[in-house]
């Protein structure tokens, strides 16, 4: 059985024949495609991606140093009653 390079089978025992073939060097491994630094995105939706993906990760952050002490308290409140009413369900 012959396995070139591409995607890696979807069908175990193929699978477990292409894992050894590159583990032993008949194959080479095959190299994820990383876009460059400073490159274009290939679509929109990778584009938008990378953007939520970017605002998630300081938006809590963000959102509490904006917030009054009465908003957190408030959050808090409702969430302490929601893991409350979680917990006395049979």
């Amino acid at each position: 059985m012959t396995i070139g390079k591409g995607k890696r089978p979807h069908d175990p025992n193929q699978l477990a024949a292409w894992t050894v073939a590159v583990s032993t060097g008949q194959i080479p491994a095959p190299q994820p495609d990383v876009p460059k630094p400073g490159t274009a995105p290939a679509s929109i939706s990778e584009y938008m991606a990378a953007i939520g993906r970017k605002g998630g990760q300081i938006g809590g952050k963000r959102r509490l140093k904006t917030m009054t002490k009465e908003q957190r308290r408030k959050i808090a409140a409702k969430a302490a009653k929601a893991r409350w009413k979680k917990a006395s369900r049979p």
